[in-house]
């Protein structure tokens, strides 16, 4: 995208294999249909000292505790709730003995949303919401404010193609409507500037009593879901380009059998 490689796409399409979906069932959604991504890391220093005499210190683990435990409501007051922002920790480390308060500490944790006009507000907002609670707990902050991906939001008029081609080499049932994600996509960059849309591929074996998820060891794909998104993106693009895809007969039959 920096060397200008697709300055000349005008349509951009794209899709993701989806294990809650039977092989042969697509799912669509117009405007945001994963959040945008970014990871926070806050560490915060202090003098240490003894559990005895919190007082005569900074409480860092209570700090950290409430830098945890206040960002996420604060948040959700701060932030239009439409935006579905949410802060969620994964990792917070501190101290090594229980009569010691230590002098450095460390939480990580991602910041997603569907909006984005709140993404971009995000990291000044954030990052002055955490000064506020350490500098009332005496604590120094150090933010690490990393953007990863923007939200994934699908043009209505590609989304629509992809509706169409499926229609006409699926079937007409074989469309269905997509749950918003918070998950991140890296897709979402093109669509920032080539209007476009991803759609959900299903992949599980209809009938299966299995119930994966994608980032599970256990995680299984129906490989005759790649044949059908072959056929699904050869069609949608024969769309997108004003052609007639020679693809009449649905899938359902011999490339499901």
């Amino acid at each position: 995208m920096a060397a200008g490689g697709i300055a000349s796409v005008d349509r951009i399409f794209a899709l993701h294999c989806d294990p809650r979906l039977d092989v042969g069932k697509i799912g669509t959604r117009s405007g945001p249909i994963t959040a945008a991504c970014d990871k926070i890391k806050v560490k915060v220093t202090g003098p240490g000292g003894h559990t005895a005499r919190p007082h005569l210190t900074a409480d860092l683990v209570y700090a950290l505790g409430k830098i945890i435990t206040e960002l996420p409501a604060a948040l959700s007051r701060r932030v239009d709730p439409r935006s579905s922002l949410s802060l969620v920790w994964g990792r917070v480390t501190a101290g090594s003995a229980a009569n010691a308060i230590p002098d450095d500490g460390v939480v990580e944790g991602t910041v997603r949303c569907l909006d984005d006009e709140a993404w971009h507000a995000a990291p000044d907002l954030v990052k002055s919401l955490v000064d506020s609670v350490a500098t009332s707990y005496g604590v120094v902050p150090d933010i690490t404010y990393q953007r990863n991906v923007p939200p994934t939001v699908n043009d209505a008029v590609s989304t629509a193609m992809i509706e169409a081609a499926a229609d006409r080499v699926l079937g007409p049932d074989s469309v269905t409507p997509a749950a918003q994600s918070l998950g991140g996509e890296d897709f979402a960059w093109y669509l920032e500037s080539i209007p476009g849309a991803l759609a959900r591929l299903g992949t599980r074996t209809p009938g299966s009593a299995a119930d994966f998820d994608i980032h599970q060891g256990t995680f299984d794909v129906d490989e005759r879901a790649i044949a059908i998104g072959v056929r699904l993106m050869t069609a949608t693009a024969l769309t997108a380009i004003g052609g007639s895809p020679a693809l009449q007969v649905p899938l359902r039959g011999a490339a499901l059998a």
